[in-house]
């Protein structure tokens, strides 16, 4: 299992302590220090079962000058992006063997510990 986090993040930071509550074995990445590559981050969207611009953080001021909420829905060309400028990936992630799923809140952390 694998939590990719912002310690700055609340929402992060609460993932990351009900998975250390759960007692499971997880690596910490800080995805921001140690952004995914393009073929991780396109398999991570695979396994939650979501498009680019459905985990993206349209709010960021790096997506506004990129003008994200207008771009064409190319899938490569959101992910090399998002790759790019990993602030713009929603966050926590909690990548399981079998799924992954966007952790913002408790039901989705015990999703992905029922799924590993």
């Amino acid at each position: 299992m694998e939590l990719w986090h912002n310690p700055r993040c609340s929402k992060s930071r609460a993932a990351k302590t009900a998975l250390d509550e759960a007692g499971v074995e997880y690596t910490e990445r800080r995805y921001l220090d140690e952004p995914p590559t393009a073929r991780e981050l396109d398999e991570v969207l695979a396994r939650i079962g979501a498009e680019p611009w459905d985990v993206a953080r349209l709010n960021e001021p790096v997506a506004k000058e990129l003008g994200l909420k207008n771009l064409e829905r190319d899938r490569a060309r959101w992910i090399e992006i998002m790759v790019a400028n990993p602030v713009l990936i929603q966050r926590p992630i909690v990548v399981a063997d079998a799924s992954a799923v966007v952790a913002r809140d408790a039901e989705s952390v015990r999703k992905a510990l029922d799924s590993q």
